[in-house]
């Protein structure tokens, strides 16, 4: 089988589009972009999902896949694929970020694990909760979803379509105010508990000041953290599939679909 030199030119161009885009999704987004995932894995995964979404991309036409345009355009779709991963990865931040404030009020701060996907050091109860929102994505579904909102935003774009408008990157950026709000609403309810014992400790300290209250307060706190962490764990799927929720209205407001 033979091929012209403009045969080969569109049928890169045409892998070009969905690769960008992919590819900058693998980059932020969690689970599928996690750097527990060899990298050869990641660059398998991209290109078996460029392959199957490529007839879903729209056509190049008569676009040089060495021009200028088609370079600007890959550089666009790397940006739009990034920051749909992004937007998703602010939901399982605010887990994260969720569990280091429970850990920090239960005086577990101390205990350090090290995060695969960031690189460093982490509370080992916010990678707990971090882990508990990667499984809770996948029972529900989540990358199928992360998928088809991509086949969505191929079929319905164009070589022509420019980066996501201001109004869009704006709301990206308000977005990440739902790590904070999120992290509060994984948070609070042992947050609150471990402050009415600490309200305790304060009380006891007042009635018995030569009572060491660090060698009998510390473990209690401890147990009742995790008391209250477990008594929680009910309300974490429910809070995790509010952000999930928010996350995909993004995504699909970033992506075009």
């Amino acid at each position: 089988m033979n091929f012209e030199l403009s045969q080969l030119q569109s049928l890169i161009a045409a892998l070009l589009w969905p690769l960008a885009r992919i590819s900058g999704l693998m980059l932020t987004a969690p689970v599928l972009g996690a750097r527990t995932i060899p990298a050869r894995v990641r660059v398998g995964l991209a290109l078996v999902l460029t392959l199957v979404l490529m007839p879903l991309a729209p056509s190049p036409g008569k676009v040089d896949a060495l021009s200028l345009a088609a370079l600007v355009t890959v550089m666009q779709q790397l940006v739009v694929g990034a920051a749909m991963g992004f937007a998703l990865k602010l939901a399982f931040e605010a887990l994260s970020m969720g569990g280091e404030l429970v850990a920090s009020s239960m005086g577990l701060s101390f205990a350090q694990t090290m995060d695969p996907q960031q690189g460093h050091g982490a509370p080992a109860l916010g990678q707990f909760y971090l882990l508990l929102a990667t499984l809770i994505f996948l029972a529900m579904d989540g990358h199928l979803e992360l998928i088809s909102l991509l086949a969505t935003g191929m079929q319905h774009g164009s070589w022509q379509a420019a980066m996501p408008g201001g109004n869009t990157l704006w709301a990206l950026l308000g977005f990440a105010s739902h790590l904070f709000a999120g992290a509060v609403l994984v948070a609070l309810p042992a947050m609150a508990a471990l402050l009415v014992v600490n309200l305790g400790f304060g009380a006891i300290s007042r009635a018995a000041p030569a009572m060491n209250l660090f060698s009998i307060g510390f473990p209690i706190s401890i147990c009742l953290g995790f008391i209250a962490v477990w008594l929680g764990l009910r309300a974490l799927p429910g809070a995790f599939d509010a952000l999930q929720r928010a996350a995909f209205v993004l995504v699909r407001a970033i992506s075009g679909a």
